[in-house]
Formats: structure tokens, sequence, C-alpha cells
């Protein structure tokens, strides 16, 4: 009974520390207006960057190499094959619900795909492009 309860307390605590891609734009969005007191996170400059190639990996050049033109769709890593669920809200409800989650992709994948760390300003766009894509 007792590890019940436990069990039951700690699903409960968890579930606290979920956030909805709103909080977690928010939290960009803040951490930008601290550079730029009229920063809007903007979706379509999000696109832009999803899109852009960069001249950093030849087997990464871009996040549609391996998350797809399409970010409803599932994707492949370039180098391991592995899956990768989409990254669009509306296909995948866990996306941008875990903010050690998102800063460890966002960390790991801007290096790699853009040569250096995304701003709070990029990644701001970039959750808000992800929020609204069909």
């Amino acid at each position: 009974m007792r590890i019940h309860i436990a069990l039951c307390l700690l699903a409960a605590s968890s579930a606290t520390l979920a956030e909805t891609p709103p909080q977690i734009r928010q939290a960009y969005t803040a951490e930008a207006m601290a550079a730029d007191k009229n920063f809007s996170a903007s979706a379509k400059r999000g696109e832009t960057l999803f899109r852009q190639r960069f001249a950093i990996n030849d087997k990464m050049p871009a996040c549609t190499t391996c998350h797809t033109d399409n970010p409803a769709a599932t994707g492949k890593h370039a180098i391991t094959g592995k899956d990768i669920k989409p990254l669009a809200v509306q296909a995948n409800t866990e996306r941008f619900s875990d903010p050690a989650k998102v800063e460890k992709w966002f960390g790991r994948n801007c290096r790699e795909v853009v040569g250096r760390l995304c701003t709070p300003a990029e990644k701001a766009d970039v959750v808000a492009y992800l929020s609204e894509v069909r």
C-alpha cells in the first residue's frame, strides 16, 4: 500500500513538471526580450530557420535532413537511420512538453546543424512554427 501511494505521489509530481508548447515558447520569448524588449516569436522566422541549409555539416546541412520537409511526418536520422517522431505539435502531443528535453535537443541539434547554439529568439521562433504547422 505504501508503495502504491508513493508511486501515485511521484506520478502526480512529475505531471506538474510537464509544460505546454506555449509555456516553452513563452520562456524562450522572455529570454529573447531581455536582449530586445520588442521581440515577438514568429512562426515565419521559425520556418525559415527550420528550412535553411547551413554549410556546417555535409551529412546534416538542415533540420529538414532528418526531420523532413513536413514536420508532421516521421523523420529519420541521417547518420543512424533511427526513426524520429514528428516535430509538429499537432502530430506529436509530447513534443515541447519537457523543458530539459527541449533544451537538450536544441543544444545538440543547433551545434550539429547550425554550427553554434541557437539563440533564445531562434528557439522561440522554431517552437512557434512547430506549434502552428499542420
